[in-house]
């Protein structure tokens, strides 16, 4: 009797340390494939690391490859695997292609799936991650939702599966790695100290693939009025390469990418962060920054409605004028955090107690 975690992206790895600790501590039978989705140290190996999670049993080194290719090689490789280890049951974390493969593979070969993150919605069918999330929640045999938003979109969509509200995850090693953001060194590596300054990713092919797209939104948040810290992704460092962009003496400083300890220490210490990651929006709303969204729909509508998220896609005007209403209004803002929609803390208690009652 054991459950098999299917991971394969930093997010990923994030979101399913808890549930991994809390597995082990309550003795649960639990082994972690890695498909390789993010084969880049720096987007994955530096994460199991950082928050001390248990290396995985096998790893499929999928690599890159386009969606369609990554989602096959991925269904191919896990068969194997799934037909000799032959798992109880599969947990598969948030909507990435690893995330659809695993969900897939499992169903089609007569295993049960778990799905951590469900019922997140954005209404964007362009969206890759959109359709895998739906497809997943609509294979899975058990459903754990973060929010009620998430709950209440699988109910009205009438989920076979068995949903559980009970909270986020990402929420949970949030909060058990405060202490190690407090004694990381990057604000000081960075010459940051008592200093103003924005935080950016971006990395989604609908804003980096486009060289008008990418140009027009640095143009914009360089109007920030402030220093952009700039962890480029690996895809979008080849963008940048291959477009021939180089952001030269602007504000916007682009670093490697950094660990989610460091990303942490950055967000508390920030004033506003620029992102089109789903996670990111949620790590920034716990720290307190509000955030602009810049792609055009987000699934954590929450957010949006609290007045502490703005959508602004690459919109160069909305992204100036997003801006600007954050520094205005900037004391309002910090009023609005009051209440947290993703949970207390103890989601990943929550799930490991439904795992070990359903394969019990």
């Amino acid at each position: 009797m054991s459950i098999a975690l299917i991971v394969g992206t930093r997010p990923q790895i994030i979101k399913s340390t808890p549930v991994i600790k809390e597995a082990l501590k309550q003795r649960l039978p639990l082994q972690i494939v890695h498909t390789g989705q993010h084969y880049d140290k720096a987007l994955s190996q530096i994460f199991f690391e950082e928050l001390s999670a248990p290396e995985p049993f096998v790893n499929l080194d999928v690599g890159s490859g386009s969606h369609v290719f990554q989602t096959a090689e991925i269904m191919l490789r896990l068969e194997k695997y799934l037909v000799t280890e032959k798992p109880s049951l599969v947990l598969v974390p948030g909507d990435t292609n690893s995330a659809l493969a695993g969900a897939l593979a499992s169903v089609k070969l007569g295993f049960p799936v778990a799905h951590i993150e469900s019922g997140a919605r954005c209404y964007d069918m362009e969206m890759a991650e959109e359709v895998n999330r739906r497809l997943i929640d609509h294979c899975s045999k058990i459903l754990f939702a973060p929010t009620k938003h998430c709950k209440e979109n699988l109910l009205s969509e009438k989920v076979l599966g068995e949903v559980y509200l009970v909270g986020d995850t990402m929420f949970d090693v949030f909060l058990s790695s405060q202490q190690e953001a407090e004694k990381s060194k990057v604000i000081d590596e960075l010459n940051l100290k008592n200093q103003d300054f924005a935080v950016l990713t971006t990395h989604r092919a609908e804003n980096v693939d486009d060289p008008l797209k990418l140009r027009a939104m640095f143009d914009a948040i360089e109007n920030a009025d402030m220093t952009v810290i700039f962890p480029v992704h690996p895809r979008t460092q080849n963008r940048l390469r291959e477009s021939g962009i180089v952001l030269g003496d602007s504000n916007i400083r682009p670093i490697n990418p950094i660990g989610y300890i460091e990303m942490l220490s950055l967000l508390k210490h920030s004033k506003i962060v620029f992102t089109d990651s789903g996670g990111l929006q949620k790590e920034a709303f716990w720290s307190k920054v509000p955030c602009l969204t810049l792609r055009e729909k987000t699934e954590w509508n929450e957010l949006v409605e609290m007045g502490v998220s703005f959508v602004t896609g690459v919109d160069s005007t909305k992204i100036v004028n997003a801006t600007k209403y954050v520094n205005n209004n900037y004391s309002d803002l910090k009023t609005r955090f009051a209440s947290n929609p993703f949970g207390d803390g103890k989601a990943s208690e929550r799930i490991v107690k439904v795992l070990v009652e359903t394969i019990g």
